[in-house]
Order: C-alpha cells, then sequence, then structure tokens
C-alpha cells in the first residue's frame, strides 16, 4: 500500500482504476481515459494532485535565499501576488527538479515540487539554506485540486465566499490569492485556463464533491498526461533530469540571466554551456501516418541515431501521435523514428501541440 490522499476513499466509490505513482495510490481513470482528456478541452475536469509537495518559506532571508536556488528570477514576483515557473539546478545545471512558486506576502513564499523528488528536494533545500534565516515547512497537512477547461473556473467559483467570486475570475494568468478556506492559484498543467486549489484535507473533500455534482468530470493521471503532452510541457524524469540541463530541454526561458550580479546554483555551467554551443534541444515530434511514437524510440537522420523520445503518445485532440524528443542541436529533417523495426517519418514541430482547446501543429 502506498501513500494516500484524503480524497483516496471517494476515487475507490467513483470505481477509479488506483495505480501506484511515485509511491502513491493515485487514480489512473475513472473509466474512459478518452473522455476525461476530451471534458478537460471541451468543458471542465478535475485532479486530485495532493501528492504533490507543497513548501512553505518565510523568514528575513528567504528572498536572497530563493534568489540563488531557483535559476527564474524570484525578484520579478517579489511585492506581487504572481506566480512564478522555475527550475531548481544543481552545481553543473542539472535540473534538480522543476516548480512552482508563489508570492504570498512580505518574506513569505510557497513552492509546489513534484511528489517523487520530494525527500531530496526538500533535503536540498535545507542543505542550501544553512546558515541564513529562512524557515522550511513541508505543509503536508494541505491538499490540492486542479479544475481545467474553458468552464472550470466558472464551475469552481461556487466553492469561493460569494462577495470573493468576482475578484477572484478576475485573476490574470500565473496570479494566486487567499479566498475562504482556500489558496486558488490560476495555473495548470493541461494548455487549458483553471486553477489549482490548496486547502486542508476535509475543505478540498467538500470541494471535489460540489464540483462533481456541478458537472466538473473527474480525471486520473492517464488523460493529466495526455493533455500536458499535447501542450508541451515537460514531465520531470522523463524530458529532464539531472543530467540535463533547461537550454536543453526547451527551457531556456524559464533560466534569468539577468540581473548579471544573481549567482544562482548552476548558473556557471549553464553559461559554459552557452558558451560552448547547446549539444542537444527537445522539440516536438508529429508522427506522420500510421502508429505511435513512445518514450525511448530512437530518432534517426537517414541511418545515424540523432535522439531519442522523451515523451510519446497518442493526442487525442490532434488526432494523431505525437512526441517530445532531445535530438542533436544539428540534426536537421528529413527524420524518422524506429518503430519495432520500422522507420517511419516525422515532422518537427515547435510545442505547443493544442493550446486552449486548438490544434497548433
Amino acid at each position: 500500500m502506498g501513500n494516500r490522499t484524503p480524497l483516496y476513499p471517494l476515487h475507490v466509490d467513483a470505481g477509479a482504476r488506483i495505480v501506484d505513482f511515485g509511491g502513491w495510490d493515485m487514480p489512473l481513470a475513472y473509466g474512459s481515459q478518452l473522455e476525461e482528456h476530451r471534458a478537460v478541452r471541451e468543458s471542465a475536469g478535475m485532479f486530485d494532485v495532493s501528492h504533490m509537495t507543497v513548501v512553505d518559506l518565510a523568514g528575513e532571508g528567504v528572498a536572497d535565499f530563493l534568489a540563488r536556488l531557483l535559476a527564474n528570477d524570484i525578484g520579478k514576483i517579489e511585492g506581487t501576488n504572481r506566480a512564478l515557473y522555475t527550475c531548481m539546478l544543481n552545481e553543473d545545471g542539472g535540473v534538480l527538479d522543476d516548480l512552482i512558486a508563489y508570492h504570498r506576502g512580505p518574506g513569505d513564499y510557497r513552492l509546489v515540487v513534484n511528489a517523487a523528488t520530494r525527500e531530496k528536494d526538500i533535503a536540498w533545500m535545507r542543505r542550501q539554506a544553512g546558515g541564513r534565516a529562512v524557515e522550511i515547512t513541508e505543509r503536508a497537512d494541505l491538499a490540492m485540486l486542479a479544475l481545467q477547461g474553458p468552464d472550470a473556473r466558472e464551475k469552481a467559483a461556487a466553492l469561493l465566499p460569494a462577495d470573493q467570486r468576482e475578484a477572484a475570475l478576475a485573476m490574470k494568468p500565473f496570479t494566486a490569492g487567499d479566498y475562504g478556506d482556500y489558496f486558488v492559484a490560476r495555473t495548470g498543467y493541461t494548455g487549458e485556463d483553471g486553477w489549482e486549489i490548496l486547502a486542508e484535507g476535509n475543505a478540498v473533500i467538500a470541494a471535489w464533491r460540489v464540483l462533481a455534482a456541478a458537472g466538473v468530470r473527474p480525471c486520473g493521471l492517464g488523460a493529466r498526461d495526455t493533455l500536458r503532452l499535447e501542450a508541451g510541457l515537460n514531465l520531470y524524469g522523463s524530458d529532464m533530469d539531472e543530467t540535463t540541463t533547461p537550454l536543453e530541454s526547451n527551457l531556456g526561458w524559464t533560466v534569468a540571466f539577468d540581473p548579471p550580479g544573481r549567482d544562482f546554483i548552476g548558473r556557471a555551467a549553464l553559461e559554459r554551456q552557452k558558451e560552448a554551443g547547446v549539444p542537444r534541444r527537445l522539440v516536438g515530434l508529429v508522427l506522420e501516418g500510421k502508429g505511435v511514437l513512445r518514450n525511448h524510440q530512437t530518432v534517426l537522420a537517414g541511418d545515424a541515431a540523432v535522439g531519442e523520445i522523451t515523451s510519446g503518445g497518442f493526442g487525442p485532440t490532434v488526432g494523431g501521435s505525437i512526441a517530445l524528443a532531445r535530438i542533436d542541436a544539428g540534426a536537421e529533417e528529413p527524420l524518422t523514428v524506429d518503430i519495432r523495426g520500422r522507420h517511419l517519418p516525422v515532422r518537427i514541430v515547435r510545442p505547443p501541440f493544442v493550446r486552449n482547446g486548438e490544434v497548433k501543429v
């Protein structure tokens, strides 16, 4: 038996297929994964993402600490209610994890990191914080819902106090705030609009029941993966890890080299890589014809291997097989992918494959 979120009994009651995910018993699907995917693209779906790790940081030295810890510049959101997507790097520039940071008030920040990297991440933070005036608190008491889809925010607004709904609905993307019992952020992992909501377990259970009664479809990890792949969003452990840098993972936009004096961990390694020339790049691929692109399949230029698929599968909205692949920087079309000994042609595209329900490739 793995770890279980407060919503686990509701998943079982709903007939979800439960699988192990990073040590957590999580719903893969409640029936048709395809219908769950379409619900998010066309209306509203909800995901239990309470396995994610929430870490609150506070103290006089927290802003300086995060300026050193994170590759993106935390100063961009200081003094605001905004969120920041960023990577946490090792000294070699490898990605320890990707995360979202929220500014909540003076000396008050919240990070949401991946479940599978929880222990490593927290240990790294504590080690880097040594001697600084920073308090690091894992918020295991909080659960988390992701409400995603074009109708998601309107449906989820019913959870909030009536006098706060208008303000919550007016939040811009990548902003957040406290509304009644909930910490609400206009963020997500599907390529659709929506909210991610954090609260204590009982409040999240109540929210799930209200939303289900309002027609928001429960969705599992299967649909979450096809949605994020169509959105061209990286999955930690597949599309980047400690052996890859943001510059070779299509995440260069998350690295802030300005201001020049900010000495974030991994900066020197990234600057050396930029100067020498980034050797690999992460691209989108669309399969030309029938077949399914899968993780670890080889990408070829002629008979020469030039890369590997990092995330692949069928894109329900695209209506065909798509993938993210890390290839040599100089690799050019025509390219093929080795699928069980057959070399099938693929087309390089720039992700996302789908944005706000619209196919882009």
